[in-house]
Protein backbone atom coordinates (compact mmCIF):
# COMPACT_ATOMS: atom_id res chain seq x y z
CA UNK A 1 0.00 0.00 0.00
CA UNK A 2 1.21 3.73 -0.85
CA UNK A 3 2.88 4.99 1.82
CA UNK A 4 1.94 8.81 1.40
CA UNK A 5 -0.49 10.69 -1.27
CA UNK A 6 -0.64 13.74 -2.37
CA UNK A 7 -4.04 15.16 -3.76
CA UNK A 8 -3.89 17.10 -6.90
CA UNK A 9 -7.28 18.95 -6.41
CA UNK A 10 -9.08 20.96 -4.04
CA UNK A 11 -12.46 21.64 -2.61
CA UNK A 12 -14.83 18.77 -1.59
CA UNK A 13 -13.48 15.86 -3.88
CA UNK A 14 -10.07 16.57 -2.09
CA UNK A 15 -11.71 16.32 1.08
CA UNK A 16 -13.52 13.39 0.48
CA UNK A 17 -10.13 11.64 -0.83
CA UNK A 18 -7.94 12.68 2.74
CA UNK A 19 -10.94 10.76 4.71
CA UNK A 20 -10.46 8.14 3.34
CA UNK A 21 -6.58 8.27 3.16
CA UNK A 22 -6.73 8.85 6.67
CA UNK A 23 -9.11 5.99 7.21
CA UNK A 24 -6.90 3.62 5.32
CA UNK A 25 -3.87 4.84 7.50
CA UNK A 26 -2.31 7.17 4.70
CA UNK A 27 -0.74 10.25 5.63
CA UNK A 28 -1.66 12.61 2.65
CA UNK A 29 -0.41 15.83 1.18
CA UNK A 30 -2.94 18.87 -0.21
CA UNK A 31 -1.07 21.27 -2.59
CA UNK A 32 -4.00 24.66 -2.67
CA UNK A 33 -4.00 28.12 -3.87
CA UNK A 34 -3.66 31.34 -1.89
CA UNK A 35 -7.02 31.25 -2.47
CA UNK A 36 -7.78 28.56 -0.82
CA UNK A 37 -5.45 28.85 2.19
CA UNK A 38 -8.29 28.63 4.49
CA UNK A 39 -9.87 25.73 3.01
CA UNK A 40 -10.96 22.36 4.97
CA UNK A 41 -8.61 20.34 2.88
CA UNK A 42 -6.04 21.78 3.79
CA UNK A 43 -6.60 21.83 7.56
CA UNK A 44 -6.80 18.34 7.91
CA UNK A 45 -4.10 17.17 5.72
CA UNK A 46 -1.19 15.89 7.26
CA UNK A 47 0.49 18.27 5.42
CA UNK A 48 -0.25 21.05 2.93
CA UNK A 49 1.85 22.48 -0.02
CA UNK A 50 1.06 26.24 -1.62
CA UNK A 51 1.32 25.76 -5.35
CA UNK A 52 0.03 29.05 -6.92
CA UNK A 53 -1.63 31.81 -6.94
CA UNK A 54 -5.56 31.73 -7.36
CA UNK A 55 -5.53 31.10 -11.13
CA UNK A 56 -6.17 27.62 -12.05
CA UNK A 57 -3.53 27.68 -14.76
CA UNK A 58 -1.01 29.10 -12.27
CA UNK A 59 -2.02 26.74 -9.37
CA UNK A 60 -4.23 23.34 -9.80
CA UNK A 61 -3.35 23.10 -13.33
CA UNK A 62 0.66 23.77 -12.93
CA UNK A 63 2.09 20.48 -13.33
CA UNK A 64 5.43 21.23 -12.45
CA UNK A 65 4.41 23.00 -9.31
CA UNK A 66 2.49 19.69 -8.25
CA UNK A 67 4.96 17.14 -9.21
CA UNK A 68 8.16 19.37 -6.88
CA UNK A 69 5.33 19.38 -4.41
CA UNK A 70 5.02 15.44 -4.62
CA UNK A 71 8.74 15.18 -4.81
CA UNK A 72 9.51 17.63 -1.54
CA UNK A 73 6.82 15.55 0.51
CA UNK A 74 8.15 12.40 -0.37
CA UNK A 75 4.69 11.33 -1.66
CA UNK A 76 4.27 7.99 -4.15
CA UNK A 77 1.13 8.39 -5.37
CA UNK A 78 -1.26 11.28 -6.53
CA UNK A 79 -4.77 10.84 -6.57
CA UNK A 80 -6.26 13.92 -9.10
CA UNK A 81 -10.14 13.88 -7.68
CA UNK A 82 -11.79 15.06 -10.52
CA UNK A 83 -11.46 18.17 -12.77
CA UNK A 84 -8.54 19.97 -13.43
CA UNK A 85 -5.62 17.07 -14.32
CA UNK A 86 -7.68 14.14 -13.57
CA UNK A 87 -8.09 13.53 -17.18
CA UNK A 88 -4.53 14.99 -18.45
CA UNK A 89 -2.73 12.35 -20.18
CA UNK A 90 0.12 14.38 -19.80
CA UNK A 91 0.32 14.75 -16.12
CA UNK A 92 -0.51 10.86 -15.61
CA UNK A 93 2.82 10.21 -17.49
CA UNK A 94 4.73 12.84 -16.06
CA UNK A 95 3.74 11.11 -12.79
CA UNK A 96 5.12 7.71 -14.13
CA UNK A 97 8.24 9.43 -15.20
CA UNK A 98 8.61 10.17 -11.48
CA UNK A 99 7.75 7.46 -10.33
CA UNK A 100 4.71 8.26 -8.78
CA UNK A 101 1.90 6.41 -8.95
CA UNK A 102 -1.14 8.15 -10.57
CA UNK A 103 -4.37 6.92 -9.04
CA UNK A 104 -5.81 6.22 -12.40
CA UNK A 105 -5.48 5.10 -16.06
CA UNK A 106 -2.25 5.34 -17.84
CA UNK A 107 -1.71 8.11 -20.45
CA UNK A 108 -2.13 5.86 -23.09
CA UNK A 109 -5.81 5.06 -22.01
CA UNK A 110 -6.83 8.52 -21.42
CA UNK A 111 -5.84 9.92 -24.63
CA UNK A 112 -7.77 6.94 -26.04
CA UNK A 113 -11.03 7.47 -24.32
CA UNK A 114 -10.48 11.38 -24.06
CA UNK A 115 -10.61 11.71 -27.92
CA UNK A 116 -14.33 11.06 -28.84
CA UNK A 117 -13.66 9.64 -32.54
CA UNK A 118 -10.96 7.41 -31.35
CA UNK A 119 -13.18 6.35 -28.38
CA UNK A 120 -16.00 5.97 -30.76
CA UNK A 121 -14.36 3.77 -33.22
CA UNK A 122 -12.50 1.41 -30.15
CA UNK A 123 -16.26 1.10 -28.80
CA UNK A 124 -17.96 -0.11 -32.41
CA UNK A 125 -14.75 -2.74 -32.31
CA UNK A 126 -15.60 -3.77 -29.03
CA UNK A 127 -19.20 -4.38 -29.72
CA UNK A 128 -20.44 -1.83 -28.02
CA UNK A 129 -23.47 -0.01 -29.43
CA UNK A 130 -23.09 3.63 -31.03
CA UNK A 131 -24.63 6.28 -32.27
CA UNK A 132 -24.80 6.18 -36.18
CA UNK A 133 -22.58 8.65 -37.74
CA UNK A 134 -19.06 9.08 -38.87
CA UNK A 135 -16.13 6.56 -37.94
CA UNK A 136 -13.44 9.22 -37.67
CA UNK A 137 -12.82 12.93 -38.10
CA UNK A 138 -14.80 14.68 -40.65
CA UNK A 139 -12.51 15.60 -43.34
CA UNK A 140 -14.92 18.01 -45.31
CA UNK A 141 -18.31 19.87 -45.32
CA UNK A 142 -18.70 17.49 -47.82
CA UNK A 143 -18.44 14.60 -46.34
CA UNK A 144 -20.45 16.25 -43.33
CA UNK A 145 -23.47 16.56 -45.75
CA UNK A 146 -23.13 12.91 -47.44
CA UNK A 147 -22.96 11.59 -43.79
CA UNK A 148 -25.83 13.76 -42.83
CA UNK A 149 -27.72 12.40 -45.55
CA UNK A 150 -27.10 8.78 -44.61
CA UNK A 151 -27.75 8.87 -41.09
CA UNK A 152 -30.65 10.93 -41.42
CA UNK A 153 -31.47 14.73 -39.81
CA UNK A 154 -31.23 15.92 -37.52
CA UNK A 155 -27.73 15.05 -36.73
CA UNK A 156 -25.20 16.64 -34.25
CA UNK A 157 -21.47 17.99 -35.10
CA UNK A 158 -19.39 17.55 -32.22
CA UNK A 159 -15.94 18.53 -31.57
CA UNK A 160 -13.38 15.82 -30.70
CA UNK A 161 -11.63 17.29 -28.22
CA UNK A 162 -15.16 19.21 -26.03
CA UNK A 163 -17.06 19.05 -23.31
CA UNK A 164 -19.67 20.85 -21.67
CA UNK A 165 -21.37 21.36 -24.80
CA UNK A 166 -18.51 23.39 -26.57
CA UNK A 167 -18.59 23.23 -30.37
CA UNK A 168 -21.41 21.36 -30.70
CA UNK A 169 -24.10 22.26 -33.11
CA UNK A 170 -27.87 20.40 -33.94
CA UNK A 171 -28.15 20.56 -37.72
CA UNK A 172 -31.60 20.04 -38.88
CA UNK A 173 -31.31 20.15 -42.85
CA UNK A 174 -28.66 20.33 -45.41
CA UNK A 175 -28.81 24.07 -45.79
CA UNK A 176 -27.61 24.57 -41.65
CA UNK A 177 -25.26 22.57 -42.02
CA UNK A 178 -22.16 25.22 -43.58
CA UNK A 179 -22.87 27.87 -40.84
CA UNK A 180 -23.06 24.50 -37.81
CA UNK A 181 -19.47 23.56 -39.76
CA UNK A 182 -18.09 26.85 -39.85
CA UNK A 183 -19.14 28.46 -35.88
CA UNK A 184 -18.43 24.36 -34.40
CA UNK A 185 -14.80 24.38 -35.59
CA UNK A 186 -13.81 27.96 -34.52
CA UNK A 187 -16.04 27.36 -31.11
CA UNK A 188 -13.95 24.00 -30.49
CA UNK A 189 -10.36 25.33 -31.91
CA UNK A 190 -10.80 28.04 -29.46
CA UNK A 191 -11.61 26.68 -26.50
CA UNK A 192 -9.75 23.34 -26.59
CA UNK A 193 -6.82 23.96 -29.41
CA UNK A 194 -8.83 21.37 -31.57
CA UNK A 195 -11.08 21.83 -34.55
CA UNK A 196 -11.77 18.76 -35.15
CA UNK A 197 -15.58 17.50 -35.37
CA UNK A 198 -17.11 14.43 -35.83
CA UNK A 199 -21.09 13.85 -36.46
CA UNK A 200 -23.40 11.40 -34.98
CA UNK A 201 -27.49 10.74 -35.73
CA UNK A 202 -29.33 13.45 -32.80
CA UNK A 203 -30.58 10.83 -30.91
CA UNK A 204 -34.70 11.58 -29.85
CA UNK A 205 -35.89 12.29 -26.22
CA UNK A 206 -32.51 10.66 -24.70
CA UNK A 207 -31.82 10.64 -21.46
CA UNK A 208 -28.30 10.32 -19.15
CA UNK A 209 -27.45 7.40 -17.91
CA UNK A 210 -24.12 6.34 -17.28
CA UNK A 211 -22.44 3.01 -15.90
CA UNK A 212 -19.86 2.97 -13.46
CA UNK A 213 -17.01 0.38 -13.75
CA UNK A 214 -13.97 -0.63 -11.78
CA UNK A 215 -10.99 -2.36 -13.06
CA UNK A 216 -7.62 -3.87 -11.39
CA UNK A 217 -4.08 -4.37 -12.88
CA UNK A 218 -5.03 -8.06 -13.57
CA UNK A 219 -7.32 -7.75 -16.09
CA UNK A 220 -10.51 -7.66 -13.25
CA UNK A 221 -13.30 -5.06 -14.01
CA UNK A 222 -16.95 -5.08 -12.82
CA UNK A 223 -19.59 -2.37 -13.26
CA UNK A 224 -21.61 -0.77 -10.13
CA UNK A 225 -24.93 -0.63 -11.80
CA UNK A 226 -26.39 2.95 -13.57
CA UNK A 227 -26.67 6.74 -12.51
CA UNK A 228 -29.25 8.52 -14.30
CA UNK A 229 -27.85 11.88 -14.94
CA UNK A 230 -30.86 13.51 -17.07
CA UNK A 231 -31.51 16.46 -14.92
CA UNK A 232 -29.19 18.85 -16.78
CA UNK A 233 -28.61 22.51 -17.88
CA UNK A 234 -26.61 23.53 -20.58
CA UNK A 235 -24.66 20.12 -20.53
CA UNK A 236 -23.89 20.18 -16.69
CA UNK A 237 -25.54 17.86 -14.30
CA UNK A 238 -27.65 19.18 -11.81
CA UNK A 239 -29.26 15.82 -9.83
CA UNK A 240 -28.11 12.01 -10.43
CA UNK A 241 -29.70 9.12 -9.42
CA UNK A 242 -29.95 5.31 -9.39
CA UNK A 243 -31.55 3.60 -10.50
CA UNK A 244 -32.66 5.38 -13.59
CA UNK A 245 -36.73 5.05 -13.39
CA UNK A 246 -37.32 3.94 -16.90
CA UNK A 247 -34.53 0.93 -17.40
CA UNK A 248 -35.86 -2.41 -17.78
CA UNK A 249 -33.85 -4.97 -15.96
CA UNK A 250 -32.80 -6.76 -19.08
CA UNK A 251 -31.54 -3.25 -20.46
CA UNK A 252 -29.93 -2.42 -17.17
CA UNK A 253 -27.90 -5.60 -17.83
CA UNK A 254 -27.42 -5.50 -21.29
CA UNK A 255 -25.72 -1.68 -20.87
CA UNK A 256 -23.46 -2.84 -17.81
CA UNK A 257 -22.06 -5.53 -19.97
CA UNK A 258 -21.49 -3.02 -22.44
CA UNK A 259 -19.75 -0.35 -20.20
CA UNK A 260 -17.44 -3.83 -18.83
CA UNK A 261 -16.87 -4.70 -22.42
CA UNK A 262 -15.57 -1.45 -23.03
CA UNK A 263 -13.48 -1.12 -20.16
CA UNK A 264 -11.63 -4.58 -21.07
CA UNK A 265 -11.51 -3.33 -24.58
CA UNK A 266 -8.57 -0.75 -23.42
CA UNK A 267 -6.89 -2.55 -20.78
CA UNK A 268 -8.30 0.39 -18.44
CA UNK A 269 -7.81 0.28 -14.77
CA UNK A 270 -9.70 2.09 -11.94
CA UNK A 271 -12.48 3.98 -11.63
CA UNK A 272 -14.05 5.04 -14.65
CA UNK A 273 -17.63 6.03 -15.91
CA UNK A 274 -18.89 4.47 -19.19
CA UNK A 275 -21.73 7.43 -20.48
CA UNK A 276 -24.69 6.01 -22.40
CA UNK A 277 -27.81 7.80 -24.13
CA UNK A 278 -30.82 6.11 -23.96
CA UNK A 279 -33.32 7.06 -26.43
CA UNK A 280 -37.49 7.12 -26.61
CA UNK A 281 -37.52 3.78 -28.03
CA UNK A 282 -35.34 1.85 -25.85
CA UNK A 283 -31.80 2.16 -27.66
CA UNK A 284 -28.65 3.03 -26.03
CA UNK A 285 -25.69 4.10 -27.82
CA UNK A 286 -21.95 5.12 -26.23
CA UNK A 287 -21.59 8.77 -25.96
CA UNK A 288 -18.26 8.56 -24.02
CA UNK A 289 -15.90 7.35 -21.16
CA UNK A 290 -14.79 9.73 -17.76
CA UNK A 291 -11.58 8.58 -16.96
CA UNK A 292 -11.62 9.39 -13.74
CA UNK A 293 -13.88 9.74 -10.01
CA UNK A 294 -17.40 11.49 -11.02
CA UNK A 295 -19.22 14.16 -8.82
CA UNK A 296 -22.10 11.75 -8.15
CA UNK A 297 -19.74 8.83 -7.39
CA UNK A 298 -21.50 8.90 -3.73
CA UNK A 299 -24.81 7.60 -5.62
CA UNK A 300 -23.39 4.50 -5.95
CA UNK A 301 -21.61 4.08 -2.93
CA UNK A 302 -25.02 4.26 -1.57
CA UNK A 303 -26.42 2.09 -3.88
CA UNK A 304 -23.83 -0.74 -2.99
CA UNK A 305 -22.25 0.31 0.56
CA UNK A 306 -18.97 0.53 -0.88
CA UNK A 307 -15.69 3.09 -0.62
CA UNK A 308 -15.14 4.07 -4.45
CA UNK A 309 -12.07 5.94 -3.15
CA UNK A 310 -10.93 3.01 -0.91
CA UNK A 311 -11.24 0.69 -4.22
CA UNK A 312 -9.24 3.41 -6.49
CA UNK A 313 -6.59 3.46 -4.00
CA UNK A 314 -6.89 0.08 -4.09
CA UNK A 315 -6.54 -1.29 -7.34
CA UNK A 316 -3.35 1.80 -7.76
CA UNK A 317 -1.59 -0.34 -5.11
CA UNK A 318 -2.19 -3.65 -7.06
CA UNK A 319 -4.80 -5.29 -5.47
CA UNK A 320 -7.34 -7.48 -6.88
CA UNK A 321 -11.14 -7.10 -7.35
CA UNK A 322 -11.90 -10.39 -6.02
CA UNK A 323 -15.37 -10.71 -6.97
CA UNK A 324 -18.30 -8.61 -8.42
CA UNK A 325 -19.70 -5.53 -6.17
CA UNK A 326 -22.82 -6.74 -5.03
CA UNK A 327 -26.06 -4.09 -5.13
CA UNK A 328 -27.95 -3.63 -2.10
CA UNK A 329 -31.82 -5.25 -2.42
CA UNK A 330 -34.29 -2.31 -2.26
CA UNK A 331 -32.23 0.73 -2.26
CA UNK A 332 -32.30 3.65 -4.30
CA UNK A 333 -29.63 7.03 -4.14
CA UNK A 334 -30.52 10.60 -5.68
CA UNK A 335 -28.01 13.55 -5.44
CA UNK A 336 -28.68 17.01 -5.77
CA UNK A 337 -25.18 19.63 -6.49
CA UNK A 338 -25.20 22.59 -4.78
CA UNK A 339 -24.00 25.79 -6.68
CA UNK A 340 -23.23 29.01 -5.51
CA UNK A 341 -25.15 30.44 -8.31
CA UNK A 342 -28.11 32.19 -8.76
CA UNK A 343 -31.06 30.45 -10.41
CA UNK A 344 -33.34 33.44 -10.61
CA UNK A 345 -30.48 35.54 -12.81
CA UNK A 346 -29.79 32.73 -15.76
CA UNK A 347 -27.37 30.38 -12.96
CA UNK A 348 -24.80 33.75 -12.54
CA UNK A 349 -22.20 32.52 -10.44
CA UNK A 350 -22.29 34.20 -6.63
CA UNK A 351 -19.33 33.69 -4.67
CA UNK A 352 -18.76 35.52 -1.89
CA UNK A 353 -18.47 34.48 2.07
CA UNK A 354 -21.12 32.36 3.84
CA UNK A 355 -22.68 33.88 6.51
CA UNK A 356 -24.44 31.17 8.10
CA UNK A 357 -24.18 27.40 7.27
CA UNK A 358 -26.44 24.62 8.26
CA UNK A 359 -26.39 21.25 6.99
CA UNK A 360 -29.96 18.36 7.12
CA UNK A 361 -29.35 15.46 9.06
CA UNK A 362 -31.49 12.30 9.34
CA UNK A 363 -31.76 8.94 8.56
CA UNK A 364 -29.88 7.99 5.03
CA UNK A 365 -28.89 11.81 4.78
CA UNK A 366 -25.31 12.54 3.82
CA UNK A 367 -23.99 15.89 2.73
CA UNK A 368 -20.25 16.24 0.77
CA UNK A 369 -18.90 19.37 1.37
CA UNK A 370 -16.18 21.88 2.05
CA UNK A 371 -18.16 24.86 3.23
CA UNK A 372 -18.80 26.16 6.31
CA UNK A 373 -19.97 29.21 8.11
CA UNK A 374 -17.31 31.96 7.22
CA UNK A 375 -16.05 30.11 4.45
CA UNK A 376 -15.37 32.64 1.44
CA UNK A 377 -16.05 31.40 -1.94
CA UNK A 378 -13.64 32.14 -3.91
CA UNK A 379 -14.28 33.08 -7.71
CA UNK A 380 -11.60 31.50 -9.43
CA UNK A 381 -13.29 27.49 -9.37
CA UNK A 382 -16.25 26.17 -10.07
CA UNK A 383 -19.42 26.79 -8.42
CA UNK A 384 -20.30 23.68 -6.73
CA UNK A 385 -19.89 23.91 -2.99
CA UNK A 386 -21.52 21.04 -2.08
CA UNK A 387 -23.71 17.38 -2.75
CA UNK A 388 -26.64 16.31 -0.78
CA UNK A 389 -27.28 12.56 -1.50
CA UNK A 390 -29.95 10.96 0.37
CA UNK A 391 -31.36 7.37 0.17
CA UNK A 392 -34.05 5.14 1.01
CA UNK A 393 -35.79 2.05 -0.05
CA UNK A 394 -37.72 3.38 -3.27
CA UNK A 395 -37.90 6.60 -5.48
CA UNK A 396 -41.00 8.41 -3.71
CA UNK A 397 -39.45 7.59 -0.30
CA UNK A 398 -35.97 9.20 -1.84
CA UNK A 399 -38.02 12.28 -3.17
CA UNK A 400 -39.86 13.00 -0.09
CA UNK A 401 -36.69 12.51 2.07
CA UNK A 402 -35.09 14.81 -0.09
CA UNK A 403 -37.64 17.87 -0.46
CA UNK A 404 -37.46 17.86 3.33
CA UNK A 405 -33.62 17.75 3.62
CA UNK A 406 -33.36 20.57 1.49
CA UNK A 407 -36.11 22.76 3.56
CA UNK A 408 -33.08 21.83 6.27
CA UNK A 409 -30.26 23.08 3.74
CA UNK A 410 -29.92 26.85 5.00
CA UNK A 411 -26.66 28.67 3.30
CA UNK A 412 -26.84 32.29 3.87
CA UNK A 413 -24.93 34.89 2.48
CA UNK A 414 -24.78 33.57 -1.23
CA UNK A 415 -27.18 32.59 -3.78
CA UNK A 416 -27.60 28.86 -4.21
CA UNK A 417 -29.21 26.01 -6.53
CA UNK A 418 -31.37 25.36 -3.83
CA UNK A 419 -34.46 27.06 -4.76
CA UNK A 420 -34.40 25.08 -7.66
CA UNK A 421 -34.34 21.63 -6.24
CA UNK A 422 -37.11 22.27 -4.12
CA UNK A 423 -39.10 23.46 -6.67
CA UNK A 424 -37.79 20.11 -8.60
CA UNK A 425 -38.64 17.83 -5.46
CA UNK A 426 -42.33 18.70 -6.21
CA UNK A 427 -42.82 19.12 -9.50
CA UNK A 428 -45.24 16.13 -11.54
CA UNK A 429 -43.46 15.60 -14.31
CA UNK A 430 -40.16 15.37 -12.50
CA UNK A 431 -41.80 12.89 -9.67
CA UNK A 432 -43.38 10.91 -12.71
CA UNK A 433 -39.65 10.08 -13.57
CA UNK A 434 -40.35 9.94 -17.65
CA UNK A 435 -38.24 13.02 -19.30
CA UNK A 436 -35.31 13.62 -21.01
CA UNK A 437 -32.31 15.82 -20.83
CA UNK A 438 -34.30 18.99 -22.40
CA UNK A 439 -36.58 18.89 -19.39
CA UNK A 440 -34.86 21.97 -17.62
CA UNK A 441 -35.36 24.34 -21.02
CA UNK A 442 -39.35 23.66 -20.11
CA UNK A 443 -38.81 24.25 -16.72
CA UNK A 444 -40.37 27.43 -14.97
CA UNK A 445 -38.75 28.85 -12.07
CA UNK A 446 -41.27 30.16 -9.86
CA UNK A 447 -40.13 33.43 -8.39
CA UNK A 448 -41.93 33.21 -5.13
CA UNK A 449 -39.98 30.38 -3.72
CA UNK A 450 -36.64 32.38 -3.71
CA UNK A 451 -35.59 32.77 -0.28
Amino acid sequence: MFKKILIANRGEIALRVIRTCREMGIPTVAVYSTADKDSLHVRFADEAVCIGPPSSRDSYLNMANIISAAEICGVDAIHPGYGFLAENAEFSQLCEDHHIKFIGPSAEVINAMGDKSTAKASMRAAGVPVVPGSEGLLGSLEEALTLAEEAGYPVLLKATAGGGGKGMRKVFSPDEMEDAWDSARTEAGAAFGNAGLYLEKFVEEPRHVEIQVMADQHGNAYHLAERDCTIQRRHQKLVEESPCPVLSEETRQAMGEAAVRAAKSVNYEGAGTVEFLYDKHGDFYFMEMNTRIQVEHPVTEEIFDVDLIREQIRVAAGEKIEQPYQRLQNRCSMEVRINAENVFADFRPSPGKIIYFHKPGGHKVRVDTHAFSGYMIPPNYDSMIGKLIVSGPDRETVINKMARALDEFIIEGVKTTIPLHKQLMQDEVFRSGVYSTNFLESFELKPEEED
